[in-house]
């Protein structure tokens, strides 16, 4: 038997009444066509403090013993699972102790000591705080929320796969942004119970991908350098609670590149109006690298939270911008006389690209004296259009050299 039935989850969702929001579910067009199935996005950004944790740490932490309340919590996050732990230990009246790294989104540390929590900041890794989180339970008895591995966790996030079979009945494939597995873990549980012949599919970011490695070798293994936008989903080592789960209820588990999530999060932006951190869109990332699959549908894909930091936002929709083609640089090589670059700026103009800046180089071994090249950013209306400025360039009698 799992460690974690569909009883459980029902009874988690039961406790979370009137503390978890059921989240919408919207349909997505673009998606949709993309996919060849109807696309659906389970919007776990808008849920209380911004994404599905609240879901989980209420329902752990609302099960403790009066004595285990009363020498509060610890936990250890990168900052949705501190904010969702902040959030029920405020509701609950219970002292919380969050660890997070160094470097951690501001707009997560503001959210967690704004729910009452004390912060402490180490390390860059899950891993390091979770070594720090367990060491302050041993030396003061408080309770160790853990982000994932622990059924009650596991529970509470399944009640998110309650609401998409309920909100979407004929549902056949969900697609979920996958860190340490709990919210992959219940949402399988919760679903196969519900429709066994459903598929659920876990998506990593290729940097941080530890479950395609675990499940390769077939037990928990250290995913080691991780490196990743997508620090929601930045879990180095599976849970010992989790990992089967994974491995005996969950059909797959894919990974998506950087460019695919800085993609997906500006997609969201632009064509979803909805504001998802790069770990909530990889879900998303998934089905837009996968242009030529098929999917069988209708397909759910978990928004599985919301909280970025503005400057993050800033980078993501400049390095998605350049992953969709919306960039071009350009380098020419022009006489080095007046006029030639406005020339070359009204030949861009005609060509209906924007440009955003412009180098000049004139000191380079491979110039002549009287030769000067230029290099000119451009903002374009996509792949096909950068094609069209470098077709309508080269017709005009530019030199187009390398960037």
């Amino acid at each position: 038997m799992p460690v974690v039935t569909l009883d459980d989850i029902r009874a988690a969702d039961q406790l979370l009444e009137g503390v978890a929001r059921r989240t919408p579910m919207e349909h997505n067009r673009a998606l949709s066509e993309r996919a060849g199935a109807e696309v659906y996005l389970k919007c776990e950004n808008l849920q209380r403090a911004g994404s599905f944790k609240i879901r989980g740490a209420y329902t752990r932490i609302s099960r403790l013993s009066a004595d285990e309340k009363a020498r509060g919590v610890v936990a250890a996050s990168a900052g949705n699972h501190a904010q969702g732990v902040a959030l029920a230990a405020q509701m609950l009246g219970i002292d919380a102790r969050i660890y997070m790294p160094l470097g951690a989104p501001m707009p997560k540390l503001a959210a967690t000591r704004g729910y009452g929590a004390t912060v402490e900041q180490l390390g860059t890794t899950l891993e390091e705080c979770l070594a720090a989180a367990k060491t302050w339970a041993e030396e003061s008895g408080a309770t160790l929320i853990h982000p994932f591995d622990h059924p009650d966790i596991v529970a509470g996030q399944g009640t998110c796969g309650l609401e998409i079979v309920e909100q979407c009945p004929d549902v056949r494939t969900i697609i979920v942004s996958t860190g340490g597995g709990g919210l992959l873990s219940g949402v399988a549980i919760a679903a196969k119970a519900l429709k066994p012949d459903v598929r659920v599919i876990g998506v990593q970011a290729e940097q941080a991908a530890a479950y395609p490695l675990s499940l390769r070798r077939g037990e928990p293994t250290l995913f080691e350098n991780m490196a990743t936008m997508a620090d929601g989903i930045a879990v180095g080592l599976p849970g010992q609670v989790t990992f089967p789960i994974v491995r005996d209820e969950v059909d797959r588990v894919e990974t998506v590149s950087e460019n695919g999530l800085s993609r997906a999060a500006l997609f969201l932006l632009e064509r979803a109006k909805l504001v998802v951190e790069p770990a909530g869109a990889a879900a998303v990332a998934r089905l837009i690298e996968a242009r030529e699959q098929l999917w069988d549908g209708p397909v759910v894909a978990i928004l599985s939270g919301g909280n970025i930091d503005p400057l993050l936002m800033l980078r993501i929709i400049r390095h998605g911008m350049t992953a969709g083609g919306r960039y071009l640089t350009v380098k020419v090589r022009v006489p080095d006389r007046p006029g030639s670059l406005a020339r070359l700026l009204m030949d861009c103009a005609e060509a209906d690209a924007n440009v955003i800046d412009v180098e000049h180089l004139r000191t380079s071994d491979t110039l002549e004296v009287y030769d000067v090249d230029i290099s000119v950013q451009l903002e374009t209306k996509g792949p096909a259009h950068c094609e069209d400025v470098l077709r309508a360039l080269r017709a005009k009698g530019y030199a187009l050299l390398r960037p």
